[in-house]
C-alpha cells in the first residue's frame, strides 16, 4: 500500500538455501490455502513469485518500490501461464498430456487444474472410460505432485522429460517399500 520495497531472507526450496532478496511487491495470490506475493525481484531483475511461508525474515525499506506498476496482464502472462502456483518468469509454456484410467477419470474429468486445460473422454465417451487431460505448465514441480497423487491411474503421454521425472519419482517411492 505504501509502495515501498521489501527486504527478505527467503528459503528457496528448490536448492534448500537461504537467499536475501529485495523486491517491489505487486500483488498477493492465494492458492491451496497458501499465500504468495508476486513481486519484481531487484536481486534477480525479474518477476518472481515467493511462498510467504518460506520467508524467514522481512522488513520494509525506505526505498520506493519499482516506479512502474507491472500490469496485471503481464503478471498473469508471466506467472500464471502454467499449471499450479509454480511458474517460470520466462513464460516458456509446455503442454502435458495425461491419460487417466477409468477409476481416476471419474474424478479428474470434473476438476480444474488450469483455466486453459482441455479434456476429452477416450473410448465410449459416456463418462465411464478413460480421460485425456491437457494442461499447460512452465515448471513441473506442482504438476508432478498432482500427477503422482494419482499413482498408477495416470500416464504422461508425449512429454519424455516429464514422463521420465514421474517414473523416477515412482521408482524411488516404490523402493522405500521394497
Amino acid at each position: 500500500m505504501q509502495r515501498r520495497r521489501v527486504w527478505q531472507r527467503y528459503f528457496k526450496r528448490t536448492d534448500r538455501r537461504l537467499s536475501e532478496r529485495e523486491m517491489s511487491p505487486q500483488r498477493l495470490v492465494c492458492h491451496c490455502a497458501t499465500w504468495y506475493p508476486d513481486a519484481w525481484c531487484h536481486t534477480s531483475q525479474g518477476l518472481r513469485r515467493f511462498a510467504l511461508d518460506a520467508v524467514r525474515e522481512a522488513r520494509m525499506l525506505e526505498t520506493r518500490a519499482r516506479a512502474r506498476q507491472i500490469a496485471l496482464r503481464e503478471l498473469e502472462a508471466r506467472l500464471d501461464a502454467g499449471c499450479g502456483i509454480c511458474g517460470s518468469s520466462s513464460g516458456d509454456v509446455k503442454w502435458a498430456t495425461l491419460e487417466f484410467d477409468a477409476d481416476a477419470a471419474q474424478w479428474v474429468a470434473s476438476e480444474e487444474w488450469h483455466p486453459r486445460q482441455s479434456s476429452r473422454w477416450l473410448g465410449g465417451g459416456d463418462g465411464q472410460g478413460r480421460c485425456e487431460l491437457k494442461v499447460p505448465y512452465t515448471d513441473p514441480t506442482e504438476l508432478a505432485m498432482d500427477i503422482l497423487r494419482h499413482g498408477d491411474s495416470v500416464k504422461v503421454i508425449g512429454d519424455a522429460a516429464l514422463a521420465a521425472a514421474i517414473a523416477q519419482r515412482l521408482h524411488s517411492a516404490a523402493a522405500r517399500y521394497a
